[in-house]
């Protein structure tokens, strides 16, 4: 196994980062990554000599090997310290020092390491605040800040995650990132919408978003500078059970379609995400339940006249942004029924000019839509006759 292979050669392994914290937090780490004091080279000699298969994935300059061991990928990267940064991506440097490998990394609850014989390795106090669910940066905050702007949007992500109250922050803290919130303007629209979307679909994200606005970050991350806070807290209390898609949380904030179209230059979001944004500005108000006995009969005929795919989605994340549970439950059921006549049909009863189908056809579709889309073919055949 990998942990003998390293101990034969006197090479000190430990689990490392966010899956001691999961750990500790009993959840499951999505994946492992290791920390060692063995460099690159060494691990590469190691692993070939043992016959252990390496997957070539660029991180070795780094100091990252990735292992496959029964059927899984193992990161295991060599301690190092973070020679000069220009707050985007650092030079490396190796060291058999663990306390300077924790000393770089971001948060005290992401600086700990656990030894394979279950000792904990925690120099920034990361298990205490992990306990009183406090969310800390490793040493000087605007230090950790400067280093990689982005670990602004990874404290807001962690305190989503972890922090019980919505305002439990650090005076000090809030500081740093305030003054250097315009570092944010130099990270990729990519790297800051991975992190937006992980913040918008986890805990606290009403304040979440509007310390964003407070502390001047909004409007270096693509959102609006008027964004609608009122409008917003209303939609994150709506979804709160409803699982929606991270744009449909962040559509709130948004007044006009260009809110959408900016975001996306600054961002670079997905074409389906776009389209999801500028179809919620463009049918939020209007595109809401009928009174009556027929509550969902609107966001049908929409789905029913609509010539696009993926329809149906969107109307779900209408009506989870809307707060309506029980007509999404009941949406989610129903399915798109088929128009049972045909241009044959019409044909056997000797209509045979092509635009008098086409007419004919357009007629009983509208009747069929009346019906509420219940009317079968003999019956809307029998309308025509009347027709």
């Amino acid at each position: 196994s990998s942990p003998e292979l390293f101990e034969k050669k006197n090479y000190e392994l430990r689990i490392a980062g966010g899956a001691v914290r999961d750990l500790l937090s009993g959840m499951t780490p999505q994946d492992i990554d290791f920390a060692t004091t063995a460099t690159p080279a060494e691990m590469k000699e190691m692993f070939t000599s043992a016959g252990v298969r390496l997957i070539n994935n660029k991180g070795e300059k780094h100091g990252t090997i990735t292992a496959r061991l029964h059927e899984q990928n193992f990161e295991i990267t060599t301690l190092r310290i973070d020679v000069v940064t220009d707050g985007r991506h650092a030079e490396v440097e190796f060291t058999t020092d663990w306390e300077k490998d924790a000393e770089r990394r971001d948060l005290t609850v992401n600086s700990m390491f656990l030894g394979l014989d279950g000792m904990l390795y925690d120099f920034f106090n990361g298990y205490e605040d992990l306990k009183n669910k406090k969310i800390r940066f490793v040493g000087k905050a605007s230090e950790r800040i400067q280093e990689d702007y982005l670990r602004i949007l990874r404290y807001f992500r962690f305190y989503g995650r972890i922090a019980e109250k919505p305002d439990d922050h650090e005076p000090s803290t809030l500081q740093a990132i305030k003054e250097n919130a315009k570092g944010l303007a130099g990270i990729s629209g990519e790297r800051i919408w991975v992190e937006l979307k992980k913040i918008l679909l986890g805990n606290h994200v009403h304040h979440l978003v509007r310390l964003m606005y407070e502390l001047d970050i909004a409007q270096y991350i693509g959102l609006p500078l008027d964004g609608s806070l009122e409008e917003f807290a209303r939609v994150t209390k709506n979804i709160q059970n409803l699982c929606p898609k991270p744009m449909t949380v962040l559509t709130s904030l948004f007044k006009v379609k260009d809110d959408v179209t900016n975001l996306d230059l600054r961002l670079k979001i997905s074409k389906e995400e776009k389209n999801l944004g500028l179809f919620l500005v463009k049918h939020r108000q209007e595109l809401t339940k009928a009174a009556g006995p027929e509550p969902l009969r609107p966001y049908q005929d929409f789905i029913m006249d609509s010539r696009e795919a993926n329809t149906n989605s969107k109307i779900y994340e209408l009506l989870k942004y809307q707060g309506e549970e029980q007509l999404l439950k009941e949406m989610q059921q129903w399915t798109v029924p088929s128009f049972p006549v045909s241009g044959h049909d019409l044909r056997k009863m000797g209509i045979s000019s092509g635009k008098e189908i086409g007419a004919a056809l357009q007629q009983l579709r509208e009747e069929w839509k009346k019906s509420g889309y219940h009317m079968d073919k003999e019956e809307l055949l029998s309308c025509l006759k009347k027709l």
